[in-house]
Formats: C-alpha cells, sequence, structure tokens
C-alpha cells in the first residue's frame, strides 16, 4: 500500500456527544485561551473548569498570588476613561505580548468591552477573537436597533417613542405623541451600566442632560415602577441557551453616585413566579434568535423591566457581550451541575463539533436549582467627589463580619466558592495603594450568600454593614502637585 508522501490524513476528531464529552474537552484543553479585561472579575472561576484559561489583567487584585491571572509590572500614569482603555494598553504592553508570544501560536482571547481597533491589536498579537465581529456587536450593542428588533421578534418594550429633541420642548412633543406624560426616561443608543439613561420631569433635568443627548437619535419611554430582571443567554449553533433570572440593584448612594447605575445583584430561584420565570425566559429566546437572525455567535444579556404597578414585562436592553451580572450567572449554572453558561460561548469559538440538546437543558434550568442558593454582589465605587491617592485598601480574600458589625479579613481565596455562609462574602481587590481615589472609580467587588436587597427593594442592614465595614477599610491622602499617579478606572460593566 502507497502512503501518500507526506504520511496519512489524520483521522477527523470525534463530535463532542453530551455535556459529559464537553467538560472532558474544556478540561483538556490545549489552546491558549486569554480573557483580557482591567480585571478577572467577570470570568472569575471559568479557570477552574477550562484548562490553559488565563487573565490577562492591568489591576492586580490578587497581589501576584493567582497563578492564572498575569498582571505587566509596568504601570505608568495613564488615565482610563472605559474598559476598552485598558485592553488597548493590555495589547500593546511588551511583557503582555512577550507572554502570549511563549505560550504559543493559535491562542484566542475574549472580552467585555470590544471595538474594531481593540479586535485589530488582538489580531496583530496572534490572537483569533471569541466573539462575533466588532461591527456587528456595535450595531446589535444600540438601544434604538435592539428595541426595533425586539418589536419584530413581539417582544414588548415599555410605552415610547423613538426620535432626535435639541431642546426641551422638543423633548416633551415627542413624548406627547406617544401619550407618555411629563415624567420620563430617556435613552440614548449607547451606554453602559445607567450611563446612557436620563430621569427627565422638567426644563431642569434636561438642562443637566441636553449635552449627552441633543441631536442624537433618542428612546423616550414612560416613566413606571420597575426592578430590572437580568438574564444572559447564548446563542448556540444549537438553540438558545438560557440563564437564570436576578434582580439587579440600581442608583444606590452607598455604592454610586449616578441614579440610574448598576450596582450589584441579587439571584435566587423565586426572583419571579413561575409563570412570569417562563414568559421571561422566552423573551430573552425570541432576542437570541434575532441576534442570530442578525449574525451573531454567543453570549449575552438582557435586562427586562418588571412593571409593579401592572405586573407586565418589558424589554430593558439588550447587551451583545459578558456583562457584570456573567460572575452570578455562571456561579449559579455551576449549581446546576452541568457547567457555567459561558462555557457554551466557547464552544462556539473552539473548531469543535459538538451536539447537545439545548431544549433539554433549558427545561431543566428554568425547573431550578436548590433553594439554598441564594447569593447577591455588589460592586463598590467612590461616591465622593475628593480626590486623592489610595494609602491602604482591603485585600482580595474571604472577609467574614462580626456580630458588632466589624468587617475582619478571614482567609485568602482565589473566588467566591470557599463562602460558607451570611457570616462571609468573598472581595476582590480593584483599587490599590497608589491609585487614584476619585468619583466613579471602582473600589471593588464583594459576593456573599444570602439576599441583599428586602423585599421592597431597600438594601438589607446586612449589606448596609457589609459595605460600611468594607469601605471602612480604605484610607487615602491628599493629592500632591508632584505625586506621581498609577492609574485610575472608572467603572463601566
Amino acid at each position: 500500500m502507497m502512503v501518500p508522501l507526506g504520511g496519512p490524513e489524520p483521522e477527523p476528531r470525534r463530535a463532542l456527544n453530551g455535556l459529559s464529552d464537553v467538560r472532558a474537552f474544556f478540561h483538556t484543553n490545549a489552546v491558549p485561551l486569554y480573557f483580557i479585561s482591567p480585571t478577572p472579575f467577570n470570568l472569575l472561576g471559568i479557570d477552574g473548569w477550562v484548562r490553559n484559561f488565563s487573565y490577562l489583567t492591568y489591576y492586580d487584585s490578587f497581589e501576584g498570588a493567582h497563578p492564572r491571572v498575569f498582571v505587566p509590572r509596568r504601570r505608568d500614569r495613564i488615565d482610563f476613561d472605559s474598559m476598552g482603555d485598558v485592553c488597548k494598553h493590555l495589547l500593546r504592553d511588551a511583557e503582555t505580548l512577550e507572554l502570549i508570544a511563549q505560550r504559543g501560536p493559535g491562542g484566542k482571547a475574549c472580552f467585555v468591552m470590544l471595538d474594531e481597533q481593540t479586535q485589530a491589536l488582538a489580531h496583530q498579537a496572534g490572537l483569533d477573537v471569541m466573539h462575533p465581529p466588532a461591527e456587528l456587536r456595535h450595531r446589535l450593542g444600540s438601544k434604538i436597533v435592539m428595541t426595533r428588533l425586539a418589536d419584530e421578534a413581539g417582544v414588548p418594550s415599555v410605552p415610547h417613542a423613538i426620535g432626535r429633541a435639541g431642546t426641551y420642548d422638543e423633548l416633551t412633543a415627542l413624548a406627547q405623541s406617544a401619550e407618555l406624560g411629563d415624567d420620563v426616561v430617556v435613552e440614548a443608543a449607547y451606554g453602559d451600566a445607567g450611563s446612557a439613561t436620563f430621569f427627565v420631569r422638567g426644563q431642569r433635568d434636561w438642562d443637566d442632560h441636553a449635552g449627552d443627548l441633543a441631536q442624537q437619535e433618542l428612546k423616550v419611554m414612560k416613566r413606571i415602577r420597575n426592578v430590572e430582571v437580568c438574564i444572559e443567554g447564548t446563542v448556540t449553533r444549537h438553540g438558545i441557551a438560557v440563564g437564570p433570572a436576578m434582580t439587579s440593584l440600581v442608583g444606590y448612594p452607598e455604592l454610586t453616585s449616578r441614579k440610574g447605575a448598576w450596582c450589584g445583584n441579587d439571584i435566587w430561584r423565586d426572583v419571579l413566579p413561575p409563570a412570569q420565570t417562563h414568559a421571561a425566559r422566552e423573551m430573552v429566546r425570541k432576542l437570541g434568535d434575532i441576534l442570530r437572525r442578525e449574525g451573531y455567535l454567543g453570549y449575552f444579556e438582557v435586562d427586562l423591566l418588571h412593571d409593579l404597578d401592572s405586573d407586565e414585562l418589558y424589554l430593558g436592553e439588550v447587551n451583545p457581550r459578558l456583562s457584570g451580572a456573567s460572575p452570578m450567572t455562571n456561579l449559579t449554572t455551576e449549581a446546576y451541575a452541568d457547567m457555567p453558561l459561558f462555557l457554551f460561548h466557547l464552544l462556539e469559538y473552539m473548531d469543535v463539533e459538538y451536539e447537545l440538546d439545548i431544549e433539554e437543558i433549558n427545561c431543566r434550568w428554568e425547573r431550578g436549582y436548590g433553594e439554598d442558593e441564594v447569593w447577591g454582589q455588589v460592586v463598590l465605587t467612590e461616591t465622593s467627589s475628593d480626590v486623592e491617592l489610595f494609602s491602604a485598601t482591603p485585600r482580595t480574600g474571604v472577609w467574614r463580619i462580626e456580630e458588632d458589625g466589624r468587617v475582619t479579613f478571614a482567609r485568602p481565596a482565589h473566588a467566591w466558592a470557599s463562602v460558607i455562609d451570611e457570616s462571609e462574602a468573598f472581595y476582590m481587590r480593584v483599587a490599590a495603594p497608589g491609585d487614584l481615589r476619585c468619583e466613579g472609580a471602582q473600589l471593588g467587588i464583594l459576593v456573599t450568600r444570602g439576599h441583599l436587597q428586602t423585599e421592597d427593594y431597600q438594601l438589607t442592614e446586612r449589606c448596609k454593614r457589609w459595605v460600611k465595614g468594607i469601605k471602612a477599610k480604605f484610607e487615602s491622602i491628599p493629592l500632591g502637585p508632584a505625586t506621581p499617579v498609577v492609574s485610575r478606572f472608572v467603572a463601566r460593566a
């Protein structure tokens, strides 16, 4: 028998069949995979499921103690205004690029925020990007575009009008055209974590925000009394995998200085009654089908608005990306004894054939998980307008809340899995000594068991004690004229 020059053809790789095959595939993965972001927060813990998964970050949350987190040693004075700025910096950093080269060709990278420039820098570094093209993500990230696409899919929005307004009178006319009243919520097309949402009740409110709103297409909505419900999903070749529901923490002055800003989540089995849970999941599935029709594959997040007066569910917005809710989603889907939702995203970018019954997985996930699986997370940002330098900040690890309300460090940890009960919390540091303390700068993230909001959507006393106790660990000094500044980072997740 003659063997063709170059040896026999390699046997085609067997398709993965079922969750056990998929889990084994990731546990033996040989492809260098990277999450490039300011911190590991959005995908913390995924390295426990995926071999050769690393975090390339700018902020040293673990002080060099996490074996899968790489932080470049050079930290010049840089004023970062967004997550995207940080990612671009990392992809230009010589030490980061050297690490990528040393780990060999064929690496793949994922991000939270990704524009065309970041995508190009990743390709220059020899990395495949594990997301749809940046241009598509940008178009689908428009709140105006997704509202129109949702209308096509039969997913309702809060009563609204879409149009432009250069003055308050023009905004009022736009609102009157849809009988929205004079107390409205206005959304610009782009913005994250509530940064594009404005509450306008009169001329003064318009004047405060006119620079952000004038002469661009706006979504003007009737103001309702609502709770935000977040659900993440993944568009796969076999259907839309839909994760669990959670409520958002929004606008609490203890956590953020912006009225409509997202600042955490509560996740538990009965976020919505069973019938509404099914309706919410169907809305997410329909939106996922629309994304797939547009050419999108992978992870996405949906904010639904639960009207507390009418009990209706409405579309808030769709984020075609990872989000600040992703840690809660992936933490909880681990509890289903399957695998984190993000691994469904990875499957679409790993050059492997697989077969999964997504519908069966969704049915099982809709039935829920253990009633004791109640978790919450808070994102702490600086609320003071003073500008100083941090001289001391709390370290990453498990902290304990004492009977008298004091918060004390319990033990080092790399993730929240070792949190035992509601008396403990995992805190991940963002701000470190030498960083700039300014309004909006991200301080850190705290994850604990139990609810962080009451039934009437106020912070629980326990949550307030956690926030007060952690914030008491921060110390700062006045900013001198010649003081070197490491960096600042205004949080958007």
